[in-house]
């Protein structure tokens, strides 16, 4: 036990916070990513107030940016840094000397090899163990980086305007980017901990001054210029900032006094899963995946915070005419937490990552879209088996959820009472479905896995696969019929709507302006 305790508090990176470490009880390498995105957010604000695009030049800000970056990989990760920093210099010949019409190409399958060679060695080298410095996270988000920037430079260097859509055009690049650009955009210290993976274009309108008076022009374009908005004085991110810092404080408290307390590897100890009753089980299992969000949602919170506080992240003005900074945030807690489907539940979790797999994958895939985007997000995520029986298992889950919504949601809208117990019957159903999904994804072994299964009796498996046999044959007939209409009518036309079954697992409109 000693032992165990011992090989948690190492680290690769700094021991300046050791004591601080010992007193709280927490892993070493936790505490120093606190400590750096804590004195991230301070930056942040020195950052916006004076080293602002007024007071300094677009190469000061990147070096600054790129500079403190670097100090905070060494300080949370030692000489494990070097892999962050040898493939962003990889990445960064690659796009200097590779032919345009193959560097996004070149620059996918050296990111993500350099990725998945990391991910392997955590797997069979370590064996499932958790490394106590663990660089990945960083490694993800540099590698969504690089891929999105050479797509969107093969995009603007190779394709003609009208092969583009209306989004990959506003975000074309059409100038290969400087050393020191490029280097800003990957390790800046806003982003480099944790995320979240931004275009661009955006960053570079930050760093050079442009990013909020654009994106008020822009909205005040989609009113046709009567708004006025593009004259206002740049908006304020103060109380976005405490807004999100105040989510934080509450995560925080949550984490210490209850999520510490429901570990998720009690579900498969023995004694538990041989003694406890099933439903004594799965209300653990359900109210341990619970508490194991609160740690996610002040990771991404906080990051969203430190980038808003440096002047970044600004989306637009919303309904009301207020100033929305949520261009670049990671999550919607209150849509995860009162989710009526698994669509809506992915759809509102890890949301950069979502964009990132559509910018990549499936806007650009020529056919078999949702099943490579899939191959393309497991592989991003590591080679953890737990990772492939979440994905796998997410599959007939997904199905049984569109059956059902489809034979039963029309007949529980007459009423709304009907309305109201069919939204608590669904809500109740997806965070049971979630539970049962994630739990490998947090389990990460084979044997681990199927406990939990075995424990579960594959009940969700179960009746998805019940529910997808049933229903299927009962809209075949309708579905056929409704093809050969759909057939009919498209024959006069020559354009046609992406069916709802198309869209991706990530899909949502957080990079357009409202």
């Amino acid at each position: 036990m000693g032992e165990g305790e011992d090989t948690g508090f190492k680290t690769t990176g700094s021991k300046w916070l050791l004591p601080v470490s010992e007193l709280l009880g927490f892993p070493l390498d936790q505490v120093n990513f606190l400590a750096c995105q804590l004195f991230a957010l301070a930056a942040a604000f020195w950052f916006r107030l004076y080293l602002s695009p007024s007071h300094a030049n677009p190469l000061v800000r990147h070096a600054v940016a790129t500079l403190l970056g670097i100090v905070f990989l060494i300080f949370c990760f030692g000489w494990y840094s070097a892999h962050i920093l040898t493939v962003v210099v990889g990445s960064y010949l690659i796009i200097i000397n590779a032919d345009i019409n193959n560097v996004h190409r070149y620059s996918m399958v050296t990111a993500m090899g350099y990725l998945t060679v990391c991910q392997v060695s955590r797997v069979f080298i370590y064996n499932y163990g958790v490394l106590s410095t663990d660089f990945s996270g960083p490694l993800m988000i540099v590698t969504q980086k690089i891929t999105t920037l050479a797509f969107q430079l093969h995009d603007g260097m190779c394709k003609k305007s009208e092969q583009l859509s209306p989004g990959q055009k506003t975000l074309a690049i059409n100038v290969r980017p400087s050393l020191i650009q490029y280097l800003s955009y990957n390790l800046n210290f806003l982003s480099i901990l944790v995320g979240p993976c931004s275009n661009y274009k955006e960053y570079i309108d930050f760093i050079e001054g442009r990013h909020i008076s654009r994106r008020l022009r822009q909205h005040s374009g989609t009113c046709n210029g009567h708004n006025g908005y593009d004259k206002i004085p740049e908006p304020s991110p103060n109380n976005a900032v405490c807004r999100k810092l105040l989510v934080c404080s509450g995560c925080m408290l949550i984490f210490l006094t209850v999520t510490r307390a429901l570990p998720i590897t009690y579900n498969v100890d023995p004694q538990f899963v041989n003694n406890a009753p099933f439903l004594t089980r799965l209300t653990y299992a359900f109210f341990s995946i619970q508490a194991a969000r609160p740690k996610f949602y002040f990771a991404w919170t906080l990051s969203d915070a430190v980038h808003n506080a440096a002047g970044y992240g600004f989306l637009g003005m919303d309904a009301n005419g207020k100033p929305s900074w949520d261009l670049i945030c990671n999550i919607n807690i209150l849509r995860i937490e009162t989710a009526t489907s698994f669509k809506t539940f992915i759809d509102n979790w890890n949301i950069q990552t979502g964009i990132w797999l559509k910018t990549v994958c499936y806007d650009r895939a020529p056919r078999h879209r949702l099943p490579l985007t899939f191959i393309l997000s497991a592989l991003w995520h590591g080679v953890y088996p737990g990772y492939y029986f979440t994905f796998i298992t997410a599959i007939p889950i997904t199905m049984a959820a569109r059956a059902v919504r489809k034979s039963v949601r029309q007949h529980m809208l007459s009423s709304r009472g009907l309305k109201l117990g069919y939204d608590l019957f669904t809500w109740a159903a997806t965070q049971l479905a979630i539970c049962y999904t994630v739990m490998p994804f947090l389990l990460l072994a084979v044997e681990s896995t199927l406990v939990y299964y075995r424990s579960m009796y594959f009940h969700v498996h179960i009746i998805s696969i019940l529910a997808v046999i049933a229903l299927h044959q009962k809209h075949k007939p309708s579905e056929l019929s409704a093809t050969n209409k759909t057939c009919s009518s498209s024959s006069s036309s020559s354009s046609s709507l992406c069916p709802a079954q198309c869209q991706p697992v990530h899909s949502n409109s957080n990079n357009k302006v409202d």
